[in-house]
């Protein structure tokens, strides 16, 4: 009976035994947690070649991050010498790889940070330095009506009433309320105001040149208000010989002013240098594009005194 009772009892501790050791928490080992290492970023400028070295004008650019030992990978741009804010800045990048557009008109120097992200969350980060060209991209039909893709040449339409005009610069004021000419009003005192002609040209997908033949002189109102070159710098208004013509880029940009949709393409024409202007030679580079098509062109340009607001019609030359 004893016998019985002992293998009874060792037949519950020998069960006892088994269920405790089946019940015992398994262990699991993430073996050797490996930080990425040699990260490198591969930045390449859409367009970029010889003759566009910081790409085609279009801002984007295709990256690619690698490294070992990484599983994921965030992102952040910023421009040079400005600070990723927080984490929030960094996008993930599936794969390794982004694609960014810079917006920031011109040429601008941009820093791209990449962290690679490992086992654990371990992690390694590394920088780049790019430096991109971005222009604004206008309305195709802008640009075939104002250079006709290849080259087209205009003037001022002096036999149009209101062909020249002043009104305040104002966003709120879009007409020449002070002054507006009547046809030919400046042939007598400035000729050279109508004989003058712009040749606006398309020498790349994204670069412009305009080309100012001016036989008779330049209309401005002496050196003190114009950038151009052999302006003496006092006299009156009048046509000034001294100048006669030249060449620069231009680029279109979004317009900055304020002036509404309806009255405003809200595209403007930026000249380059100090060696060209659009009807009437002065300071400000920026000719806001209020109308156009391939018979017209209406501008508006801030003045040489502060405060005014110049309107221009141009038509095409003959």
């Amino acid at each position: 009976m004893k016998k019985n009772i002992f293998l009874k009892i060792g037949f519950f501790l020998g069960l006892l035994m088994l269920v405790i050791m089946a019940c015992k928490q398994e262990e699991y080992s993430l073996g050797e947690l490996k930080q990425p290492s040699d990260l490198t970023i591969d930045a390449v400028l859409v367009g970029q070649d010889t003759e566009n070295p910081y790409g085609d004008g279009s801002g984007v650019v295709n990256i690619t991050a690698k490294a070992d030992n990484a599983i994921t990978y965030k992102i952040a741009y910023a421009l040079v010498g400005d600070n990723i804010s927080s984490d929030a800045s960094y996008e993930v990048m599936p794969r390794g790889e982004a694609t960014k557009k810079f917006n920031k008109l011109g040429v601008n120097n941009y820093r791209i940070t990449v962290v690679a992200y490992g086992a654990g969350g371990t992690s390694t980060v590394a920088s780049k330095e790019i430096t991109v060209r971005s222009v604004y991209n206008p309305d195709s039909a802008i640009v075939t009506a104002l250079t006709g893709n290849t080259s087209k040449t205009w003037k001022v339409d002096a036999a149009t009433a209101g062909h020249f005009g002043v009104g305040p610069w104002s966003d709120t004021s879009v007409t020449p309320e002070w002054w507006s000419a009547s046809p030919n009003e400046k042939a007598t005192c400035c000729n050279c105001f109508y004989t003058a002609r712009y040749t606006f040209k398309q020498v790349g997908s994204t670069d412009f040149q305009l080309d100012v033949n001016a036989p008779d002189g330049v209309l401005t109102k002496t050196g003190d208000l114009t950038t151009l070159p052999g302006i003496p710098s006092s006299g009156d208004e009048g046509c000034y010989t001294q100048y006669t013509g030249g060449s620069s880029a231009f680029s279109f940009i979004a317009s900055t002013t304020g002036v509404a949709d309806n009255v405003s393409t809200r595209t403007s024409i930026l000249l380059d240098g100090n060696d060209t202007y659009i009807g009437y030679g002065s300071f400000l580079k920026e000719y806001e594009i209020l109308e156009i098509n391939e018979n017209y062109l209406y501008l508006r340009v801030q003045g040489t005194e502060t405060g005014n607001a110049w309107y221009l019609k141009l038509v095409p030359a003959e």
